[in-house]
């Protein structure tokens, strides 16, 4: 049997259970000494049979090192794991020129030549498009970075004359109309354009009264406001069209509260469309300051004049006849 298992393994264990076979069947000897030959048999066997190569142990202790070192790596992640799982540090905005201030076409052109992509919005909180970009002026601007390494600039703007909000879409900070009542046009008109929104000629003059008419430019100066509008604490915007009505200072102002809700009108005693105040015959239809000898009658239009009164003219006491 040893020398089966030295020629084989696997032989000499063929051969050891064959002779514990013969050992234990039909063999006459007592159960002890069976046992004794048995186990004298096996560990002759084992003496023979050569220990397992190196190698073996080797490929063994080979895989217990490789889990160990598997398991270190998940415990502690590798430098380049490590740099994957850190947030990528955010790349500074391009710097660019200040264009704010500046009408939005001017702004574009600038940048453009500064090598940014340019774009612009409503600075507003309203919904209107930009058109006609030579009448925006730019109040936000802001830099970045496209996909492909290209610097961008994107202008928030607001029409010209527009005050701008405080942050880009925000709403219009309007001017508001102060209180005009009873100053003289001169003075509530440069008011109203000192709130740097609404125009000259957007700012008209009106009479108080419905009977009475405005002299010629220039010369009602010192006629006073009675009403404004908008109103005081009225929103004035771009579009805004302020109307103030003015009256003599002789005259004050008709009362607000009219209950028939039409314009107040000033006395006018001969009912010649000629106000009181300023007509030269306050008691005579056919005389006022437009026609202060007399008015041409046009009821007969066929007659001549006479020079004796009458005729195609209502000319007694003036100078018609």
């Amino acid at each position: 049997m040893p020398l089966f298992g030295l020629i084989n393994e696997f032989l000499g264990f063929l051969v050891l259970v064959f002779a514990i076979v013969l050992i234990w069947k039909g063999n006459p000897w007592q159960k002890s000494a069976k046992v004794v030959a048995t186990i004298a048999a096996m560990a002759l066997l084992g003496a023979v049979v050569p220990d397992p190569p190196n190698d073996t142990m080797k490929q063994a202790d080979g895989k217990a090192t490789t889990k160990e070192r598997t398991a270190s790596r998940l415990a502690s992640p590798t430098p380049s794991t490590a740099a994957d799982n850190r947030e990528p540090t955010p790349r500074p905005r391009p710097k660019a020129a200040n264009y704010e201030g500046l009408r939005l076409d001017e702004a574009r052109e600038r940048a453009e030549a500064a090598g940014f992509g340019v774009g612009d919005h409503n600075a507003s909180d309203s919904n209107k498009g930009i058109w006609m970009r030579s009448n925006w002026t730019v109040c936000f601007q802001e830099t970045g970075w496209t996909w492909s390494d290209t610097k961008t600039i994107d202008f928030g703007a607001v029409q010209t004359g527009a005050p701008c909000p405080e942050t880009d879409g925000g709403a219009i900070p309007w001017p508001t109309m102060p209180d005009l009542v009873w100053k003289t046009w001169k003075s509530a008109h440069k008011e109203v354009v000192n709130l740097e929104v609404v125009e000259d000629d957007h700012v008209r003059a009106d009479t108080a009264y419905f009977n009475d008419e405005l002299p010629d430019e220039g010369k009602y100066d010192d006629w006073r406001v009675c009403v404004s509008d908008p109103a005081k604490g009225g929103e004035v915007t771009l579009d805004s069209w302020v109307t103030l009505e003015l009256t003599d200072p002789g005259n004050g102002c008709p009362k607000p509260d009219r209950e028939d809700g039409d314009r107040a009108r000033l006395p006018d005693r001969d009912d010649d469309g000629d106000p009181d105040y300023r007509d030269p015959f306050p008691g005579d239809r056919n005389r006022n300051s437009t026609f202060p000898n007399g008015l041409p009658d046009s009821s007969n239009d066929s007659g001549s004049s006479s020079g004796q009164g009458g005729g195609n003219w209502n000319c007694p006491r003036t100078r018609w006849c």
